[in-house]
């Protein structure tokens, strides 16, 4: 029996649609929630994804500000940009668009943005928090495949789950959020020897790393739930996740597709994120 699809996409307009009273509240407090979007350089891929987020916002009431900065963009320029979001009082939460160009030191530029607006998660001090169990933003992607996880009444205290890449951004945050919840985890990389031993074994697995088609059925438990949180653009425009989905959800119990998985969840936890960046400067007023 085929698995069931994961409608990450109807789980995220349900998650905003019950953020609306939240903005509400805001806006009768007089607070607009304020996010402001970074890009530097014309990479496709970055600026489908800059245009989904602020759509996303205006559709819930967030204020939204685009700065679109060059290829050639300094270091200098991105970080003097960065300072005076950080300064703008109107704006809550600031999102640098990765990736970067080559020029740009990546690490200094995230670690530049305010802790309190970096609604990403992708700050040292944020991921500190999630290491440390303390509040803290968490990063999008991750928190997003939690919500879902929650929301499809998968149990995770007490199973195996096995997260495929090790990224700051995903895979690491991923596996932190899961061992939260008391679940046993198992971290894996592309490299990992005999891959297909591991991710057979896990009651919940999750997988990216950016490879398309990495992940087949015969690497997947019966019944297991596969959150396929890679995007992979093929020679044809198609988008694919990490996982052959037509293989895998002859296995999965549960899976999510790609596109409409994961990614309208990652949009919908920024929107959170901005909001609860926002909350926290009204109640510290």
């Amino acid at each position: 029996m085929a698995a069931s699809i994961i409608d990450g996409a109807g789980i995220a307009r349900a998650l905003r649609l019950a953020w609306a009273s939240r903005v509400q509240a805001l806006s009768a407090a007089g607070r607009t929630p304020g996010l402001a979007v970074v890009k530097v350089g014309d990479d496709p891929a970055s600026a489908v994804y800059v245009r989904n987020k602020v759509r996303a916002c205006a559709e819930l009431g967030i204020h939204s500000e685009l700065y679109e900065l060059p290829a050639s963009a300094s270091q200098e320029q991105v970080l003097e940009r960065v300072s005076l979001l950080n300064a703008n009082p109107a704006i809550h939460g600031i999102l640098v668009q990765l990736p970067l160009p080559g020029q740009i030191d990546e690490a200094e530029v995230l670690a530049s943005v305010a802790v309190a607006k970096d609604v990403d998660g992708f700050h040292l001090q944020n991921l500190g928090a999630l290491v440390a169990g303390r509040p803290g933003l968490r990063p999008c992607t991750p928190a997003g495949v939690m919500y879902v996880l929650d929301q499809t009444g998968v149990e995770i205290a007490g199973r195996h789950a096995v997260v495929v890449g090790r990224s700051t951004i995903v895979g690491k945050p991923m596996a932190l959020l899961l061992l939260e919840a008391s679940a046993t985890v198992t971290v894996c990389t592309s490299r990992t020897r005999d891959l297909a031993q591991h991710t057979r074994d896990a009651d919940i697995l999750v997988v990216a790393v950016g490879r398309p088609g990495l992940i087949t059925g015969d690497m997947v438990k019966p019944g297991a739930v596969v959150i396929d949180v890679g995007i992979n653009r093929l020679a044809d425009g198609k988008l694919c996740g990490d996982v052959d989905f037509a293989s895998a959800r002859e296995v999965a119990g549960s899976i999510t597709p790609v596109p409409g998985g994961v990614g309208p969840m990652t949009i919908a936890m920024l929107l959170g994120n901005t909001l609860t960046a926002a909350e926290a400067g009204l109640a510290s007023r």
